[in-house]
C-alpha cells in the first residue's frame, strides 16, 4: 500500500505539470500544484477527480521572496515536503544565436535554472530539519540537457545547467537522506511542443515532422519515481517518443 506523500509540483498549471498533478492524486498524493497563472492552477485542481487533493499556491520560481513564502505556507500547512517536482520551465525564442536579446536569454535561464535552484534550496532546507528527515527532489530536465536543437540556445544552455544542478544536489543529498535525479523528456505532446508535429526545424536544415508520446505517459515515471523509498534513486530517467530523431539528432 502506498504511503500518501507531500509533493510539490512547479509549473502546475498546464502541460507536464498539470498530467503529473493528475498522476499523482489519482495514485493518492496531495499535490501542491504552482505555478504563476490563479486560474490554470484552478483548472488543474478542477481537473481531477478529487479536486481537495490539490492546493493551488501561486509562485513565481525567478523571485527568491515569492519561493520563501511558498515553502513558508507548506512548512505552516503539513509541517514537511515528501517531494519537489522541479517542472516550470520555458522555451524561449527560436531565433540564431546572434539574434537572441540579453533579455530573453535572461528570462530562460532564470526560470529554468534559477527556479529550480531556488525551489531546491528551499526544499534541502525544510528536508534536513523535518523529521523523519529527507525526501525527493525530480528535476525536468529535457533532451536538450544532451543534444541541442537549432536556434535554442538559451533553452539548451539551461537544461545542461540542471544536469549540473542534479548531480550537484545528489552529492549534496546524500547526508541528508535527500534523494535527487532527473528525468529527460523527448516530444510530450504539450502547448510547448504543439507545433513539432507539423514541423521542426533539424540540424542539415530542413523541417520535418517529428512523433510525439502522451505527457500522461511521462507522469506515470514520476509517480513511479516519487513512490521509490529514499534508499533508491534514479540519477537520470530519458523518456521519449519512439520515434524522434534524438540519437540521430545532428
Amino acid at each position: 500500500m502506498t504511503t500518501s506523500k507531500i509533493v510539490l509540483v512547479t509549473g502546475a498549471g498546464s502541460g507536464l505539470g498539470r498530467a503529473i498533478t493528475l498522476a499523482l492524486v489519482a495514485a493518492g498524493h496531495h499535490v501542491v500544484a504552482t505555478g504563476r497563472r490563479t486560474a490554470a492552477l484552478a483548472d488543474t485542481a478542477a481537473a481531477t477527480a478529487w479536486p481537495g487533493a490539490v492546493t493551488a499556491l501561486p509562485v513565481d520560481v525567478t523571485d527568491p521572496e515569492s519561493v520563501d513564502t511558498l515553502f513558508g505556507q507548506i512548512t505552516d500547512r503539513w509541517g514537511r515536503l515528501d517531494v519537489l517536482v522541479n517542472n516550470a520551465g520555458i522555451f524561449g525564442p527560436t531565433l540564431p544565436v546572434e539574434e537572441v536579446s540579453v533579455a530573453d536569454w535572461r528570462r530562460v535561464v532564470d526560470t529554468n535554472l534559477t527556479g529550480a535552484f531556488l525551489c531546491a534550496q528551499a526544499a534541502f532546507r525544510l528536508m534536513k530539519d523535518q523529521r523523519p528527515r529527507g525526501g525527493r527532489i525530480i528535476n525536468n530536465g529535457s533532451i536538450s540537457a544532451h543534444v541541442p536543437r537549432p536556434h535554442t540556445v538559451a533553452y539548451a544552455a539551461s537544461k545542461h545547467a540542471v544536469t549540473g544542478l542534479t548531480k550537484a544536489l545528489a552529492l549534496e543529498g546524500r547526508a541528508h537522506d535527500i534523494a535527487v535525479g532527473q528525468i529527460d523528456i523527448g516530444n510530450a505532446a504539450t502547448d510547448l511542443t504543439a507545433g513539432i508535429a507539423a514541423g521542426a526545424l533539424q540540424a542539415d536544415g530542413t523541417v520535418a515532422p517529428e512523433p510525439t508520446m502522451s505527457a500522461a505517459d511521462v507522469a506515470r515515471f514520476v509517480v513511479q519515481t516519487v513512490e521509490l523509498p529514499l534508499s533508491a534513486n534514479v540519477p537520470f530517467l530519458t523518456v521519449m517518443a519512439t520515434g524522434m530523431p534524438y540519437l540521430g539528432r545532428g
